[in-house]
């Protein structure tokens, strides 16, 4: 499955390409732009499982850094701050990954 088969080409497109510059990712906005705030739970649970390149049923922080490739393979890898940001903002448990819930 491909990220287009969930989400707008075009929105993908904009959202990775609003947030070109370095440290310029802001998640909340990123995820709103994309289409994902309208996304069913099982939608977004499609995504996730694009993102876990390794299959482990998690996204850990060295996965986090390279999502907006997974949206596009033209998106930016994001920096150590920004990848931990967005670690911090979806490790609920504080194991350091993040799961699909």
């Amino acid at each position: 499955m491909a990220m287009t088969d969930l989400l707008s080409a075009e929105d993908i497109k904009k959202a990775v390409g609003a947030f070109s510059a370095a440290e310029s990712f802001n998640y909340k906005k990123f995820f709103e732009m994309v289409g994902l705030k309208k996304k069913s739970p099982e939608d977004v649970k499609k995504v996730f499982h694009i993102l876990d390149k390794d299959r482990s049923g998690f996204i850990e922080e060295e996965e986090l850094k390279f999502v907006l490739k997974g949206f596009t393979p033209d998106g930016r890898d994001l920096s150590d701050k920004e990848t931990k940001a967005l670690l911090a903002a979806g490790d609920k448990d504080g194991d350091g990954k993040i799961g699909a819930d």
